[in-house]
């Protein structure tokens, strides 16, 4: 691991530039994972996906 002492721009800059060495599978490739990390990020406001849903539960007694 390596310590770099960079400003916000420097760093913007060098991730753009490995990012374009990519080829564009890798490129791809790249975004989907950034994207699964993403979806597992914590968030204050989860929307309940079953709040307007209308459902019946039938209980069965053997």
């Amino acid at each position: 691991m390596e310590i770099r002492f960079q400003t916000k721009e420097e760093s913007n800059r060098k991730q753009q530039e490995d990012f374009l060495k990519l080829s564009k599978v890798e490129r791809f490739y790249a975004f989907l994972r950034l994207s699964e990390r993403v979806s597992k990020f914590p968030v204050k406001n989860k929307e309940n996906k079953n709040k307007d849903n209308f459902l019946i539960v039938i209980e069965r007694k053997e």
